[in-house]
């Protein structure tokens, strides 16, 4: 995967994280609709996490073919 690529997952993963915390009800997030969208707030959080730890393993692996 390129590095543009994972860039672009990690900006659809910041804009759904903008969406669901527009859907979220701060007078009571634990209830229907604000519950899915906290899940989706943290599963996007989780993508990006993963795809940075992507990004890292790629450039030591480039570096340990490097040497």
């Amino acid at each position: 995967m390129s590095k543009t690529l994972s860039i672009i997952f990690i900006a659809i993963a910041v804009a759904l994280i903008a969406y669901n915390v527009t859907m979220v009800d701060f007078a009571d997030p634990f209830e229907k609709d604000s519950t899915i969208a906290l899940i989706g707030i943290m599963a996007s959080l989780c993508a990006i996490t993963l795809l940075l730890i992507f990004v890292t393993s790629k450039k030591i692996q480039d570096k340990i073919n490097k040497d």
